[in-house]
C-alpha cells in the first residue's frame, strides 16, 4: 500500500510497486517485502540502482537475488546494487 503524506500518495513508490509485480511469484514476494521493509529509506543512489534491477527479465534477476547468477553477470553488477542485493536477500 502507498504511503500518504498529507493526504498525498507518494506516485513515486506506487509506481516502483507496480513495477516490481512480477510474473515469478518468489521474486514478487521477495521485492514487495524489500520495498515494504527498505524502500522508503533508501537514497536517491539507491532507488535508481533498485530501478536497474527492475529493469532486468525475472530469471537472471532471482539468479542474482540468490546468488545463483554467473560470476560474469555478479562481477559485471555495479557495487551500488551488490549493496541492495544483500538488503533484498535478508528479507
Amino acid at each position: 500500500m502507498a504511503r500518504s503524506y498529507g493526504g498525498r500518495v507518494d506516485k513515486n513508490l506506487q509506481r516502483v510497486r507496480w513495477r516490481a509485480r512480477r510474473g515469478l511469484l518468489e521474486l514478487d514476494i521477495v521485492l514487495g517485502r524489500f520495498i515494504d521493509a527498505h524502500y522508503a529509506r533508501l537514497d536517491e543512489k539507491e532507488k535508481q540502482a533498485f530501478e536497474e534491477l527492475l529493469d532486468m527479465p525475472d530469471n537472471p534477476l532471482w539468479d542474482m537475488i540468490t546468488g545463483r547468477a554467473e560470476l560474469g553477470v555478479q562481477e559485471a553488477t555495479h557495487i551500488k546494487q551488490q549493496s541492495l542485493l544483500e538488503k533484498i536477500r535478508a528479507v
